[in-house]
Order: structure tokens, then sequence, then C-alpha cells
């Protein structure tokens, strides 16, 4: 009994000494006393997460924009708790007149919504009470016991909106579809049912599944869809069949089918309906895209030199868009680069989609992005949405409420692509103009809301702040914080553990502590959970018998690198740079200690992207 105790205060105060020395909400503080979560960053040995395998079938009336589907969920019970009211997702009640919306809409914008003509559990027809939400609970006859589980079947329709956002008709024969299906919601170890209602100006929060989808459109029409098409053959000719296989395996790109050739009818099977069949496993969502008269090309990449695995690259654009012409080149790098450098886990998946649309928006396996005149701007965008393959579709973040681990993470890795882009000047000019200015020389109280603040409870610009630049800037510190090798390390570890999995921001913030073998708490408390910024302050600068000391003052709270501009007697110019570390026994205050032998005559603060909010205190001259 007396090691049982001895034990348990041991457990005790290593939780008070790290996890809770940052704010911890109480649902949240009790996944540890559960052991669904541990204190070391892991999961813990009670950690629990519920998937389903889904059967969907889809057809497309592009003329009349109907959308009429049918699924079969086998839904399995890995809580410990009995379910006996799962929530159903029905994310495209969006469209509806009167729909909870975050942004104004058109008429063009509006639908019916997702109309359910049928419901059934394990074959037997349901209650089905629609209630018009994003979101349904649905009262099941029997109780759904831990590991068991659950066979739901839809039958559903809804007319696509001629308006295109996320999704939506791109021109009359072009067509982008996402959350097009009812799904169970996420069902975790912290708030429970996700009942978060969609409002449009938010991300989402998905499960782990299995899919199987088949798309019925008409002939000549092609579909790019999330997964692997499991029947070439069988929707197109043989010539565009073979180009498309080869692909698969080229490092050229490979124009599978032209403008011309499509508005010859001779690329598709010509039966009058065709259904495509795709496939995809262990993945958080599918979406995709239809077209008569877009052009596709394709080609792969190496995405694993360790075992030389391959993924397509392919895109889907009209003639109109120019940069296109370079999007698989452009998905070739993006893959290549990211699988080896940051984060620098092999791409997942088998293939990457580049749908031209409108929303600059991720999917798994796709992205539908806007074209644009500027090239530079067109591959920024196209690598911003493939980074997000690893936060949040490797990662199963609840990206609703801690954006900042989605967006900042593909934000940061954004910065460090375009360094190997552009260079590290131009890339970090875009970074500036594009991520941190709007935040940096925004004095508002909304620019100053802790990162940890509830994604969804965020409105305007604080999102922008809180969830992309802000963030991103705060993970480029830690990586000066902690060096390049260290700070990999730790990533890679972080991703390990909750890869396909549901983690929250403390499962990371313990895990940099635990991989480190540092407490980084300072840095986290002061970066994640303050309403703080980057301002520093010169207040003196003097002369030593080995250099010169400098004194600085920490105004905005936030720990961020310093790079120190020096001008000598000499006429001589020297860059000086200092981790954030210089920071970690005393937020508020430093002083750096800096040997030289020459003489100083002025010094500037230059924070480049950790751009200071008042610069007229950042510069010293000798009198």
């Amino acid at each position: 009994m007396k090691k049982i105790i001895l034990l348990f205060l041991v457990f005790f105060t290593w939780v008070n000494l790290s996890a809770q020395e940052l704010y911890m909400p109480r649902n949240v503080r009790a996944a540890y006393t559960n052991r669904t979560r541990s204190t070391d960053g892991k999961p813990g040995a009670k950690y629990w997460q519920n998937s389903a395998d889904y059967n969907i079938k889809i057809n497309f009336n592009p003329e009349t924009r109907m959308v009429s589907g049918s699924e079969d969920i086998v839904y399995k019970n890995n809580s410990p708790l009995p379910i006996q009211n799962p929530v159903i997702r029905l994310t495209m009640n969006i469209h509806r007149p009167g729909a909870a919306r975050e942004y104004p809409s058109s008429e063009d914008y509006l639908s019916t919504g997702i109309i359910i003509d049928e419901f059934k559990e394990n074959d037997k027809v349901g209650n089905w009470k629609d209630s018009g939400n994003t979101f349904q609970p649905v009262r099941l006859s029997t109780r759904i016991n831990s590991g068991e589980s659950v066979k739901l079947s839809f039958k559903w329709h809804y007319v696509l909106s001629k308006e295109s956002g996320r999704e939506g008709s791109i021109d009359p024969t072009s067509f982008f579809m996402a959350y097009f299906y009812p799904r169970v919601a996420v069902l975790d170890d912290i708030d429970g049912w996700d009942t978060t209602q969609f409002t449009d100006g938010h991300e989402f929060y998905n499960d782990f599944n299995n899919y199987v989808l088949e798309i019925t459109v008409p002939k000549n029409y092609i579909v790019w869809s999330t997964g692997d098409l499991l029947n070439i053959d069988e929707v197109l000719q043989p010539k565009f069949a073979e180009r498309l296989k080869e692909s698969f395996n080229s490092d050229k790109i490979i124009n599978v089918a032209s403008l011309a050739e499509l508005n010859s009818n001779s690329v598709t099977q010509q039966k009058d309906q065709l259904t495509w069949k795709w496939k995809a496993d262990n993945i958080t969502d599918v979406a995709f895209a239809v077209s008569n008269d877009y052009i596709w090309d394709a080609g792969s990449v190496v995405v694993d030199s360790k075992t030389n695995r391959r993924s397509s690259v392919q895109a889907a654009y009209n003639v109109e868009a120019k940069d296109f012409e370079k999007m698989v080149e452009y998905g070739k790098h993006g893959l290549s680069w990211a699988s080896n450098n940051y984060p620098g886990v092999p791409y997942p998946f088998s293939k990457m989609t580049l749908f031209r649309g409108f929303a600059d928006m991720e999917y798994p396996m796709m992205v539908n992005d806007s074209s644009f005149d500027d090239p530079n701007f067109a591959r920024f965008v196209a690598e911003h949405e493939i980074l997000h393959t690893w936060f949040p579709f490797y990662m199963g973040i609840n990206e609703n409420r801690y954006g900042f681990m989605d967006e900042g993470w593909t934000t940061a890795f954004e910065n460090l692509i375009m360094k190997h882009d552009l260079g590290e000047q131009q890339a970090n000019a875009l970074f500036k103009q594009f991520r941190v200015v709007g935040w940096a020389k925004n004095p508002s109280s909304s620019s100053d809301l802790p990162i940890i603040t509830a994604g969804d409870s965020l409105v305007g610009p604080a999102i922008g702040h809180n969830q992309y630049g802000k963030a991103a800037v705060a993970y480029l510190a830690l990586k000066d914080l902690l060096g390049d090798e260290e700070f990999k390390k730790c990533l890679l570890e972080f991703m390990n553990r909750w890869n396909g999995k549901h983690p929250l921001p403390w499962d990371m913030f313990n895990t940099f502590n635990n991989v480190s073998g540092k407490n980084l708490n300072w840095f986290f408390q002061s970066w994640f959970f303050s309403n703080g910024y980057i301002d520093y302050a010169i207040e003196n600068v003097t002369n030593t018998e080995k250099g010169f000391s400098v004194q600085l003052k920490n105004i905005g709270g936030f720990p961020a690198q310093v790079n120190f501009v020096v001008k000598y007697e000499d006429g001589s110019t020297e860059k000086i740079h200092q981790t954030p570390e210089i920071w970690s026994k005393n937020q508020t205050s430093a002083t750096v200690e800096i040997t030289r032998s020459k003489k100083i005559t002025s010094l500037i603060l230059d924070g480049d992207i950790f751009m200071d909010a008042d610069e007229t205190n950042n510069k010293w001259e000798r009198k």
C-alpha cells in the first residue's frame, strides 16, 4: 500500500511540476487524471479513439447540380462508455437560408442544404427529425457498448450551390465537392461529442476512417478524388488509361488529357453514365471534383528515399489558368521538400491533386486553389496547402479549436520552403508582408489575445493573427531556441507519437519538454498563454574590458531572437545573432555580453520576421 501511495505522490508531483505549470482547462486536466493522456507527452495508457468504415455512392447531375447520395457507415465504439445518441455532422446545411454564418451570403450561395431522405440503424428504418443545423444528434434504438459497432445508413440529396467557396460550382461544367456526406462527429476524451456549429469561418475536426467512394457522372466528365482510382480501365479510353498509369512512375510531366481531346469526347468510355470508384484508408475526409473541360496533367515523385516509394502528383485546370501549367512541377517539389526537410515525414499518401478552384483550401490528397498571375505567389499558395497534409491530415488536430496547431505549423513550414525556393531575403520579405506585419503593427486588444484562446471563439483579424502568423513565428522562435537538430528531433517524435490520433497543445508542449530534456514552459507560457507581442528596447550599451554589454528591455513579453547590427569605429559592420535563450531567466530584461576587440559606435536591433511593434527604441549611438 505504501508503495502505491509513493507512486501516486511521484505521479502527482510530476504532473504539477511539468504540465500544470501551464494553464490547463478542467476537462484537459481530467484527461491526465484519467490516463488518456500522459504528462510525458505520449498518449496515455487508457487513450482511445473511435473510427468508422464509410461506403459512399454519389450520383451527380452537372446540369441540375443535384447531388444524390447513399452511404453505409460501420461505426465502432472504442470509448469506455456506451453510445446511444451519436452526433451526425451535416456541413452542407451551412447553405440553408437562415443558417448561422460568419460572413454575408449571396443568393447564389444559398440552397436547400442537405435533405435526409432515409435513415437506417442496422438496416432498420430509424426516426430522423431534421433540425436544419450543421450537426444533429440521433437517438438509436439500442446502445452501442464499448467494443461494439453499429451500421448507420443514409440516403440524401442536395443542390450544389452556384457560388464557389470551399466547395461549389467553379463554372457551368466544373465543380468541387467537399463535406458532401453525413458523417459521425468526433467523440473524444476531452469534450465528448463535437457539437460545434459550422459557420463557414473556421475549420474542422475529424476522425480517421476508411472510405470507399463511388461517383457516377455522365460520360465525358472526369472525376478527381481523394483516394486511389480502382477502375481506371472502366472509365478511361485505353490511350488515356495508359497515360495515367505511366505517370505513376514517371519523373516527367505527362499530359493525360488535352483540351482538344476533351472536346472531341474521346477521353472517357462512352457509356451514358460512368461510375468512378475510389478507396482511401486511415484518412480524415474525402473530397472530389468534376469537369468536362479541365486539362489533366500528371507525374510522380519519390517521397520516401529509404523505400523509393512514389506518390502521384496531378493537376486539373481550365485553359485560362496559365500558372497551373507548372502546378505538377510545383506539387512534386512541395512533396519532395516537405518529405525530406520540414516536417521531414515522408508524404503519407499515394497521390496529390491540385485542382483549379477558388478556395485556396486543403483536403486530404487534394488542393482547391485559385489561379494567380504571379507564378511565385501561385507556388506559394500551392505549397502552403500541400503542407497541410501533415497538419491536420497526418495529425488529427482539432482545427476548429486549436487552429494554431494546424495553420501555425503549416505557415512556419511555408517560410522554410520559401527560403529554399526564393532565397532568405525574398522569402522573409513575403512572410512579413503576408503573415506578420498585420499582427505586429496592429495595437488592438484582439491582436494580443493568447494563442491558446479557443479558435471557435475568435472572430475577424484575431483568427489570422493567432492561428497563422503569430503561431508560426512562435514555432520558428522555438526552432532558433533549440537549434535545428534538437527542434527536428522533438517535432518528429511529437508527430510519431500522435500520427493518426488527436493531440492537444499540452501533448505537444509536454513532448517538447520530454524529448529535449528541458523545461520549456517559460517559453510556452509567454508565447501561447499570455497577452504578449514582440517589442524590445535598447536601454544601454556600455564598453567592457572584453568588448561591450547590451542591456535590453522586453516590453511586449514574447521571447524571440535578437539580431544586433553593430557598427565599429573602423567603419566595419557586423550582425550578431542571439537566440531566445537570452530571455530564459528573465522575460522582462536581459544583458548580453559581446566579446570584441573593436570599439562600437552604433547598434540597431533587427528582428527581421520577428518584427518589433515599436522600432523607435531599437537604435543606440555613441555620443
